[in-house]
């Protein structure tokens, strides 16, 4: 360590509200920038999120407490993006998700109740905002799965959990929602259709 860098163990606790803050907005100026620019937007979405994550894990020093609303935060960042610029989440998701899961994974978190959270962001963020929420579902599955595969992560589970839980968040929307989503993600992964069908909201007779 050169001198003059601080190690995140000397990282005091009272930062970590600060650090939370930071965090999404961070992102939301990465996601505006990169929305702005062409060339390899994905690529350099992707990279900020997963060293914002993984920083702002390392910097509070307490990675089991913190992820979920680091999760939250950087989620919340991209939706206020996207709101500025006034499109980008069809493009953006993707990307954000694949950091997020890369980001966790790089400090040893829980990716699967992440990926589970981050769908559910995400589907939710989409209906709020009247995006186009089984596309938007799908990209972020997309993005889920890729960081899944990349670090190593049981890509099957990590389908099964994500899509589950965007049919859950998707039933909180309307059934309309869940119609979309189930749609485009009945061929995510093998047995979907199993998974879908189970979190369907039952009809009353």
């Amino acid at each position: 360590m050169s001198p003059g860098e601080k190690s995140y163990e000397e990282t005091p606790r009272t930062d970590i509200k600060a650090t939370m803050g930071e965090a999404g907005a961070t992102v939301k100026e990465g996601v505006i920038s990169g929305l702005k620019g062409v060339n390899e937007i994905e690529t350099q979405i992707v990279t900020l999120v997963k060293n914002t994550v993984s920083d702002t894990l390392k910097a509070t020093g307490s990675v089991a407490d913190e992820t979920l609303n680091v999760t939250k935060d950087v989620l919340q960042g991209t939706f206020k993006a996207v709101e500025e610029v006034g499109t980008g989440l069809l493009l953006s998701s993707k990307s954000v998700a694949k950091g997020i899961i890369m980001g966790v994974s790089d400090v040893g978190g829980d990716v699967l109740s992440v990926a589970k959270q981050v769908i559910r962001g995400t589907v939710n963020g989409a209906a709020e905002i009247g995006a186009d929420v089984g596309q938007v579902a799908r990209r972020t599955v997309d993005g889920i799965i890729e960081a899944a595969r990349e670090t190593g992560a049981n890509a099957e589970e990590m389908a099964k959990v994500t899509v589950n839980g965007a049919i859950e968040a998707a039933g909180s929307v309307g059934n309309t929602a869940v119609k979309a989503v189930r749609e485009v993600l009945v061929n995510v992964v093998e047995g979907v259709k199993d998974v879908a069908g189970a979190a369907l909201p039952k009809e009353k007779p």
